[in-house]
């Protein structure tokens, strides 16, 4: 178990925190449980089929985005990936050092650095994903095929709310100013 409550136990805590707290519930069980399952199915694939393949989540996801899209740009895998170009040049660089992936400069822009798999790349994710897709079914499998496409199809569509109409909506909730840097989260030295 990820966490130190079950699913139920935890929906119970925020149903008893926020009482007269005027929520819509269902949304925020929604997006709570996109956040657990997320968290959940990670964590599983970390430590079954990716830490026997000696991978990381985000240079399984790395290495799947340049599988499957073929050779690209660092600012659009990282972009994919859902991960920082600082931590894409990290994983990048690992992954290089072990003959999965090479970089190289764009051809005919030299700031620009292109990723593609090696032949040892390829022949990795071919040997790999069928070992990470029996765990996808896995972690599915209480629910039926029609189950499985049903789910898929809602958070595509939570997908693309956030795609089409999310930076719309952070304006609006920014009155039109941009949002502050991102931080670490620590503090600044005193």
């Amino acid at each position: 178990m990820p966490g130190q409550r079950s699913i139920t136990e935890a929906e119970k805590l925020a149903d008893a925190k926020l009482g007269g707290i005027p929520v819509r519930r269902e949304q925020m069980v929604a997006v709570a449980n996109i956040y657990r399952a997320a968290s959940t199915v990670r964590q599983h694939l970390e430590s079954s089929v990716l830490r026997g393949a000696d991978l990381s989540w985000t240079a399984f996801v790395v290495l799947w985005v340049v599988w499957v899209g073929g050779e690209s740009q660092t600012r659009h895998v990282a972009e994919e990936a859902g991960v920082s170009k600082g931590t894409l040049t990290g994983v990048s660089r690992t992954l290089q050092s072990r003959g999965l992936l090479r970089r190289a400069a764009h051809p005919v822009d030299g700031r620009l650095v292109l990723l593609c798999l090696t032949k040892q790349g390829e022949e990795f994710m071919r040997r790999v994903f069928p070992e990470f897709n029996e765990e996808e079914a896995f972690v599915t499998s209480q629910l039926s095929d029609e189950e499985c496409r049903s789910l898929a199809d809602g958070l595509r569509r939570v997908v693309l709310q956030v795609e089409q109409h999310g930076e719309e909506r952070r304006r609006s909730l920014l009155n039109g100013t941009e949002p502050a840097p991102r931080r670490s989260g620590r503090r600044a030295k005193g």
